[in-house]
């Protein structure tokens, strides 16, 4: 995916996915003190947006050239057969806590009864199918990050299509989370008179 081959695309993957771990352990710190820091939550959620589509786009494409025989990616053989199994799981479980949370934020605090629940339950699926697919990766991350290091300074093997591609993914994040800032007040007001109740 954007040239380099399989080893441009496991690059592209890896990487994304070392950004996603930062983005989701922020993320993840402000669900501890979601009343003072929902406003970093919502903003975070927005932001990673971008880089989820580009690593579902990263993966999906290699899934999609292994399935349909191309040559390179035959070699270059199937995942685990567990993080097999935890892909689709951990696709749905994806899709269903952005999109439970952008129409929570849209919708406002209204709406959070149901939407909510589901925001929530969907999290704790995806969590505890991602803890496997993390560390069965892990092992991968070294490699891949070594190759990229090791492409030079001069963008060459699709160096300069990844780059793009994820410096437009964290660009199209901001780009919403900003977009949707007015969209905040309603919670972080909701968020405030609930503890100043709460604390009273």
């Amino acid at each position: 995916m954007l040239g380099g081959g399989t080893d441009g695309n496991e690059r592209l993957t890896a990487i994304a996915g070392v950004l996603l771990l930062a983005l989701f352990a922020v993320l993840g710190a402000t669900i501890v003190r979601i009343g003072q820091l929902l406003w970093l939550h919502l903003f975070l959620g927005l932001l990673l947006i971008g880089p989820v589509a580009l690593k579902l786009a990263s993966t999906g494409y290699r899934f999609a050239r292994y399935y349909l025989a191309t040559a390179a990616y035959r070699l270059k053989g199937p995942p685990h057969p567990l993080l097999r199994v935890l892909a689709p799981i951990l696709v749905v479980t994806t899709l269903a806590v952005f999109v439970t949370g952008v129409l929570l934020l849209v919708d406002g605090p209204g709406s959070r009864d149901q939407l909510l629940l589901w925001h929530k339950v969907s999290f704790i699926v995806w969590l505890v199918a991602m803890a496997p697919h993390v560390l069965g990766h892990l092992v991968e991350l070294p490699p891949a990050l070594r190759l990229s290091r090791n492409a030079g300074p001069t963008p060459t093997g699709g160096g300069a299509g990844r780059a793009i591609a994820l410096a437009s993914a964290i660009a199209g994040g901001a780009v919403l989370a900003i977009v949707l800032l007015p969209d905040f007040s309603a919670w972080t007001a909701a968020a405030a008179h609930f503890h100043h109740h709460h604390d009273g």
